[in-house]
């Protein structure tokens, strides 16, 4: 009786449609959740740059404390962490590394000034999400970025190393706290890759960039370092660590089995240090991002929703 009313009235395929497209605009939204931990043995005040904001464009994070946000499919853009700021009761100030400039907590659509490492992402819309950490401007503290629930290869990615103690004479920088790019410290083209430099065939990696490569495999050394640098996930959700190796190495991560510390031990990283460090922050990841499944089975909901109005639209013309 009730499908025979629905059949007999000149209205409900309209609101059916609406109904789908507000299934389906939930499916979309949905997204990816990026978790900040901060693994560092001091307060860090990460940045966010991007479109649309999420919510907040920077924010201070004290030690062994976690942040988390949501972002929608199509997000594009990056992160940082500030150190050694001083801000006031007002929240106006400055940070000694990768300062945004907007002189606030907040950036305010500002991104980092260089030297800083940043992890860079690009979410899929019903494709693979892309991921990087670069020190193509800079390092200023260790960061890994792992995955939780996607598929794909989802590497953990990132350096852990501090390259503030490596760091050349003539590319630190406050008062050692940072290790500034070739490009940042002498501004030639040749490091830059710009000018007559400004493609992969003539621009290549310097003695500065491949110090920065042998300390992080996995990271953007230059403007060119496509190929070991970039790496890709479907569905999944991001934790960044900062100072990922105060973290204690867990022998049991190492053997889990799981895709992302199986990637890591695959992947050619360089010290077998490095590889413990990033499964176990594969692990710390996982922990702390544990709470995301339910996300994820909001989204499941969701999508079956999806399946009994499009049955439901069927049943409608079958009576026809």
């Amino acid at each position: 009786m009730g499908l025979l009313f629905l059949h007999n009235q000149h209205y409900p395929q309209p609101i059916l449609c609406f109904l789908l497209f507000l299934v389906l605009k939930g499916v979309s939204v949905s997204g990816a959740t990026f978790t900040f931990l901060n693994k560092c043995d001091y307060t860090v005040w990460p940045g966010i740059y991007g479109n649309p904001e999420l919510g907040t464009t920077g924010f201070q994070l004290p030690k062994a404390t976690s942040r988390t946000f949501q972002a929608p499919t199509g997000w594009s853009g990056r992160f940082w962490a500030r150190t050694g700021c001083q801000f006031d009761d007002s929240g106006h100030g400055t940070c000694l590394t990768a300062d945004c400039g907007s002189g606030e907590i907040s950036c305010n659509g500002a991104t980092a000034s260089p030297p800083a490492t940043l992890a860079e992402f690009t979410l899929g819309t019903g494709s693979l999400d892309f991921y990087d950490v670069s020190l193509v401007d800079g390092y200023n503290l260790p960061m890994l970025v792992t995955t939780s629930g996607g598929t794909g290869t989802c590497a953990v990615t990132g350096c852990s190393t501090d390259i503030n103690k490596r760091c050349p004479s003539e590319l630190k920088v406050a008062n050692g706290g940072a290790c500034n790019s070739a490009c940042g410290a002498f501004g030639k083209a040749e490091y830059c890759c710009n000018g007559a430099f400004s493609n992969p065939d003539t621009c290549k990696p310097s003695v500065y960039s491949e110090m920065f490569k042998s300390a992080c495999p996995k990271s953007y050394s230059y403007a060119y370092d496509d190929a070991t640098s970039t790496f890709t996930c479907s569905a999944a959700d991001y934790t960044i660590t900062f100072c990922p190796s105060s973290i204690p190495s867990l022998k049991s991560a190492t053997d889990s089995g799981s895709n992302n510390t199986n990637e890591t031990s695959n992947s050619g990283l360089g010290s077998g240090s490095e590889q413990s460090e990033l499964a176990s922050a594969s692990w710390m990841a996982y922990m702390a991002t544990a709470s995301e499944a339910s996300t994820r089975s909001r989204t499941s909901m969701v999508s079956l929703l999806l399946l009994v109005v499009v049955g439901f639209i069927f049943n409608i013309f079958e009576f026809r």
